[in-house]
């Protein structure tokens, strides 16, 4: 089967897991998706992110995070640029999610990173999803 969106695969693929409470969540390894990870990880949405080498591939192993009462952290995803319709943002327009406590994930010149990182550096670029 042919994905033509492999970051809404990933963050699918989040979602449904985060709602079935799994504690891990396997996804096809890139390095756009390693680096999608690492953020969510940075901004405490995940635990953790580990690179399993199998097959020609690789893999993801995506340990979600859960409170204590097992409410779930994240609460939404949104891929928001998608291969039909790209959405960029100049650095001066860089949205916030849930009034700024949620994350955006832009793609920029830069790197990807997340959006109050790309309002620090000055610049902008292609939004690629909300998280709250």
């Amino acid at each position: 089967m042919a994905v033509t969106d492999p970051i809404a695969d990933m963050l699918t693929r989040i979602r449904n897991a985060n709602t079935a409470n799994h504690m891990t969540v396997d996804v096809p390894a890139s390095r756009v998706k390693y680096a999608i990870a690492q953020i969510l990880k940075d901004e405490g949405f995940i635990n953790g992110v580990e690179r399993i080498s199998e097959g020609p591939q690789g893999t993801l192993r995506i340990a979600l995070r859960y409170g204590p009462e097992k409410e779930k952290i994240i609460t939404g995803l949104r891929r928001i640029s998608r291969p039909g319709l790209r959405v960029y943002t100049p650095r001066t327009a860089i949205p916030r999610v849930l009034g700024g406590l949620g994350l955006v994930i832009i793609s920029t010149p830069q790197g990807i990173m997340s959006g109050k990182r790309a309002r620090k550096l000055g610049v902008g670029g292609e939004v690629l999803a909300f998280v709250w």
